[in-house]
């Protein structure tokens, strides 16, 4: 059998080896210069005023929320229609997840449906870029603003993925809501091994997100490391640690510097699936809205009506074809089966249980996509391709 071709593949090499030996060879591994230094040209990347690295992008939205001023007891307009963390970093505050349907063709919260989910109670909305797709912020921010809202972004997804804002091309992050939540996980564009990043263009919420990260204590360690006096800090509330390392840092700055060749390159991918996944398949490729340039990092069909989504997986996986279902939904789990949600969430639904996730990473070769396309075609019925 042909070697298995993966979900997704990160792209390290010897200049990711090479950064992450700099902390480890000066002797500063935690929170310090390598971090501070990414934060700055994360920032500068996306456009934004202010980027704080923490220690994955579940901690982020955590203290995004915190920042917007979520409390225990309080409502959050979001979807169902995303991993598990979006709704864990809500009930982390002791706050409720409100999920609201998502729009068939971009698979991101319907603005339509938003504003039957606010109440008084409703404190926030947390949209999510799903699969690195640009949700409909145009639409969101002023149904936030009517309704004093603050607009949290769930980019974990968005590295690299872009948004026509005012007929300007802007990167997702350059903060159009109140504050963008990154990911560094393995399956993102950027990895660090895990971490996350929040943006913001305002600087009282990036010095909360600051002091809360490192257990609210009142002085940083690199001020008290670099004083020629003794500092006694304070811990004038309850904080968290949620750094990242300075070894994660390094690799990260490495990682952006690749991240425009691995845009451009997914794009390339993406765009030759769409030219051979529904006539070959039968299948439906998904949609680039006109105002929004994805970074691929999922790129997800519909199957055939009559399709077994269990059956196309395992079908490919035996063919040696690493496939993901359809994005979860989160109502359907034990912790938010009693969420509040407006209507039934059908979409939501059947992007779960008809979808199927293909391959796509920068070093996929034309051979490879030409193997999961092949195996996608085997494993639906008979006729379903043209």
């Amino acid at each position: 059998m042909p070697d298995m071709i993966p979900i997704i593949r990160p792209v390290m090499g010897e200049e990711e080896a090479e950064a992450a030996r700099r902390p480890i060879m000066a002797g500063w591994v935690t929170q310090g210069p390598e971090v501070a230094a990414f934060e700055r040209e994360f920032a500068a990347y996306t456009g934004a005023p202010y980027g704080c690295a923490v220690s994955n992008c579940t901690t982020a939205l955590h203290l995004a929320l915190l920042a917007a001023g979520v409390k225990a007891g309080d409502e959050v307009v979001t979807v169902s229609h995303s991993f598990i963390a979006t709704a864990n970093a809500i009930a982390y505050i002791g706050a409720n997840p409100v999920f609201v349907d998502i729009d068939t063709a971009t698979f991101n919260m319907d603005p339509a449906q938003v504003e039957k989910a606010i109440t008084a109670r409703t404190k926030a909305i947390l949209c999510v870029h799903q699969g690195g797709m640009p949700c409909d912020l145009a639409a969101l921010l002023p149904l936030a603003k009517a309704h004093a809202l603050p607009l949290v972004e769930d980019a974990a997804c968005a590295i690299g993925s872009e948004i026509l804002w005012d007929g300007v091309w802007e990167k997702i992050g350059k903060p159009h809501g109140d504050a963008a939540c990154f990911s560094f996980h393995p399956r993102k564009l950027v990895s660090t091994g895990d971490g996350g990043m929040i943006t913001t263009a305002n600087p009282e919420w990036d010095a909360r997100f600051r002091l809360l990260r490192q257990h609210s204590m009142s002085v940083a360690d690199t001020v008290r490391h670099g004083s020629s006096k003794v500092i006694f800090e304070a811990y004038p509330e309850i904080g968290f640690n949620y750094r990242m390392t300075d070894i994660q840092a390094a690799v990260g700055r490495e990682q952006l510097k690749r991240l425009p060749g691995i845009v451009a390159r997914r794009r390339e991918l993406a765009a030759r699936y769409a030219a051979l996944v529904p006539d070959a398949t039968g299948a439906a490729a998904p949609a680039e809205p006109s105002w929004a340039r994805t970074n691929w990092q999922s790129y997800s069909v519909k199957l055939p009506e009559g399709s077994d989504q269990r059956h196309v997986m395992q079908s490919m996986l035996d063919a040696g074809v690493s496939t993901r279902r359809g994005i979860m939904c989160m109502h359907r789990e034990a912790p938010y089966r009693d969420a509040r949600r407006v209507g039934a969430l059908r979409n939501s639904e059947v992007a779960q249980d008809r979808n199927v996730l293909l391959p796509l990473f920068h070093q996929m070769t034309e051979e490879q996509q030409d193997r999961v396309v092949e195996a996608l075609r085997a494993a639906l019925p008979v006729g379903a391709g043209r």
